[in-house]
Order: structure tokens, then C-alpha cells, then sequence
């Protein structure tokens, strides 16, 4: 029972999320703010409980979650064989571009704490 009341309230706060993105005409997708929501929300064991149980069932079954991934990517073989190359650049590059950029966002951060304050 606690499973289905941990699905529910994962399912409640995408709602929420998303009726908030598009009522607030958001930049954010309903899912990102349901998921800030529910990281408010695991404050409270009411909500915390439930939706640990529900997460260790989902986690069990995992493996299951990329059957259709692995389904899509059988039927279009032959894309991936045409374009499979491109694909390959552009997954390599985004990672390398996504890790500089990370790299020099945290060495900015660094070299600001580290400065002193001029109060």
C-alpha cells in the first residue's frame, strides 16, 4: 500500500509542477518543478515514507526501463547506421563542451570564495 501511496504522490507533484510551469508560463518544464517540489516535500515523513518505498520497487525493476530504449534503437538500425558517426561527434563533443564548461564554472566560483572581502 505504501508503494501505490508513494506513486501517487510522485504523480501529484509532476502535476503540480506542471500546472504550475504553464499556469506561471515558466521556463521550466512541469516535471523539473515537481521534482523541486518533491525535494521540498521529503521533509515530512508523510511524504518521505511512501515514496521510499515506492522508489526501492522502481529501482528493483530498472533493468525494465530500457526495454523500449533498446527497442527504438532496433528498429531504426538503420539510421544509426547512416548517421551513427554524427551522432557519435555530437555525443563526444556535448559531454567534452558540458565538462569545460563545468570545469571553468567551478574554478570562477573557486577564485571568488577565495578572494577576500572588501567590506
Amino acid at each position: 500500500m505504501a508503494t501505490l501511496q508513494g506513486f501517487a504522490w510522485l504523480l501529484a507533484l509532476q502535476s503540480l509542477g506542471e500546472l504550475i510551469s504553464r499556469g506561471l508560463n515558466l521556463p521550466f518544464p512541469g516535471p523539473v518543478v515537481g521534482m523541486v517540489l518533491l525535494l521540498l516535500a521529503l521533509n515530512w515523513p508523510l511524504v518521505r515514507e511512501p515514496v521510499q518505498a515506492c522508489a526501492e520497487v522502481l529501482l528493483s525493476h530498472l533493468s525494465l526501463l530500457f526495454v523500449p530504449v533498446g527497442v527504438g534503437v532496433m528498429t531504426h538500425l538503420g539510421l544509426l547506421h547512416e548517421h551513427g558517426w554524427r551522432i557519435l561527434l555530437a555525443i563526444v563533443v556535448s559531454t567534452w563542451a558540458g565538462l569545460a564548461v563545468t570545469a571553468l564554472v567551478l574554478r570562477a566560483l573557486w577564485r571568488r570564495e577565495l578572494t577576500p572581502r572588501k567590506d
